[in-house]
């Protein structure tokens, strides 16, 4: 009789083939720019090559894996938490907060921040001295932290599922029509709030990856310590109940993750779409298994995903680049459309 795989087998080589391939991606990464391949033959001995190199290629490329992690893990606890495959990490209300605070940001920079030399200088000249000491990275984050408690405070507290999801629908709206009304009141904003809009990787450097090391790495284990109250859920609120899990408790720590992730990501790189959505569905038919193995998977499946992305956007149409979130929107919902019409034959 043929020996039946483990449990783990499968995910845990689907975990190796994605983290391969993300190697491959970070050299190809290193590789992918105005001057080409030559530049790493350089590396060695070029200064100038170096520099691009080691401060704008690499960081860029591992910015972009590190920003997909946290997506695609926030998009596995949002799925997970709501029992409904099309949550996607901002529907909390963390990307219409971060996109409101960053328009406030760049009105107050009378909006030139992102063409700026100096970002550090117009921020110290700022009107607003809590914007100097914010930054636009911490503006973002906590605009996307502040659209979650707002959130949680109109859908009093986490006991509720249903109710937290039409919270974060509202404030959503509610706060993309304060947005609005920013723009509309300070059009100078509108070209750099697109480009936030629609995702940057090209500003990441060292100092966000270890950002978003720092705090991917622990989110991971918490996820997969509650991976058991995600399991539970998706058999329904009763049943999750009647097993004695402290779902209170538990539920609060993982919107605390997925805002936390989510938030860190949209400081960095910006909004940048699809990822979280769809780096669970990639892997969920090639590895069924619980919630542990998944979130992990997730979060893999969305580095690797944004990764290509970056890159592909940087060769797309060369010397010039696309943006990210162009490109991860077309590609993401192309696949969702497949995906829908897969299952409906």
């Amino acid at each position: 009789m043929a020996r039946q795989p483990s449990t783990l087998s499968r995910p845990l080589l689907l975990a190796f083939i994605l983290l391969a391939l993300a190697l491959l991606g970070l050299l190809l990464g290193a590789s992918v720019g105005s001057t080409g391949l030559q530049s790493v033959f350089d590396a060695g001995q070029d200064a100038v090559a170096r520099q691009i190199v080691w401060e704008i290629r690499l960081p860029r490329t591992l910015g972009a894996w590190l920003a997909g992690a946290l997506l695609g893990l926030a998009g596995a606890v949002a799925q997970g938490l709501f029992r409904n495959p099309l949550a996607d990490p901002y529907l909390l209300g963390s990307a219409s907060g971060a996109a409101l605070l960053m328009a406030l940001a760049f009105a107050a920079l009378g909006g030139g921040a992102l063409a700026s030399a100096d970002t550090g200088a117009a921020l110290a000249q700022a009107a607003s001295p809590w914007l100097a000491r914010l930054g636009l990275t911490g503006a973002a984050f906590a605009g996307a932290l502040g659209g979650v408690l707002c959130t949680l405070a109109l859908a009093r507290g986490v006991q509720q599922t249903m109710r937290l999801l039409l919270a974060g629908v509202v404030v959503g709206y509610m706060l993309g029509a304060v947005r609005e009304l920013v723009q509309l009141a300070r059009p100078e904003v509108l070209q750099a709030m697109q480009g936030f809009a629609l995702g940057a990787t090209g500003f990441v450097g060292w100092g966000a990856c270890g950002v978003m090391a720092a705090v991917l790495a622990p989110l991971l284990l918490v996820a997969w310590l509650l991976a058991r109250t995600l399991d539970a859920l998706a058999l329904g609120e009763a049943t999750a109940r009647s097993l004695g899990l402290p779902l209170a408790s538990s539920r609060a720590l993982l919107i605390a993750v997925l805002a936390l992730a989510t938030g860190t990501a949209v400081a960095q790189t910006g909004l940048i779409g699809f990822v979280g959505l769809v780096a669970p569905h990639l892997v969920r038919p090639l590895a069924r298994s619980t919630h542990g193995p998944l979130v992990l998977l997730a979060a893999l499946a969305g580095g690797l995903l944004l990764m290509a992305a970056d890159i592909a956007a940087r060769l797309a149409i060369a010397p010039q680049e696309l943006p990210v979130g162009v490109l991860t929107a077309v590609l993401g919902g192309a696949y969702l459309l497949w995906l829908m019409n897969r299952r409906g034959r």
